[in-house]
């Protein structure tokens, strides 16, 4: 089965049988999306909410509201089916126990994750997002499993 890597602010989908990894999620939230019929799948790994805050980064891969289109817009361009897509979604930690909203950059990302998705039409089947710990997921496109593991709480598939 293929190995594919996504870093921080990127986006890789696949048409066959892939293990998606991205690692170390503390605020970023990781967004896997496939098509059950086709198998195109997918991952975003965003950083922030909102690219109109930063005008002046031009990676549209880093934001919610860019990265997840990005995404979206690719698994289409490859054969998925708009209205087969779903998504998982993991991520979004509050790293740094800050308690304004403002400051609270992983629940800020969960926001806009899943206004973003909601915008697009892609239903979340799955989330492990929050608290205060980080994550690495593993996306298996064949059956749309995710592993989401994390040092300080174990191992879990959603």
């Amino acid at each position: 089965m293929e190995k594919i890597i996504v870093g921080i602010s990127d986006v890789k989908t696949c048409t066959g049988p892939a293990e998606i990894v991205t690692y170390a999620l503390g605020s970023c939230v990781g967004i896997c999306m496939r098509d059950s019929v086709s198998g195109v799948s997918g991952m975003a790994h965003i950083m922030l909410p909102d690219s109109t805050a930063i005008v002046t980064d031009s990676n549209k891969m880093k934001f919610a509201d860019t990265g997840i289109e990005l995404l979206y817009n690719e698994l289409i361009k490859n054969g998925a089916i708009p209205s087969r897509l779903t998504a998982k979604i993991a991520g979004g930690a509050n790293m740094f126990g800050t308690i304004s909203n403002t400051m609270n950059i992983g629940e800020r990302n969960v926001e806009a994750t899943k206004k973003q998705l909601a915008k697009l039409g892609v239903p979340i089947t799955a989330e492990d997002t929050g608290l205060d710990y980080g994550r690495t997921i593993k996306f298996y496109s064949e059956d749309g499993s995710l592993l989401v593991m994390s040092s300080l709480k174990g191992n879990k598939t959603i």
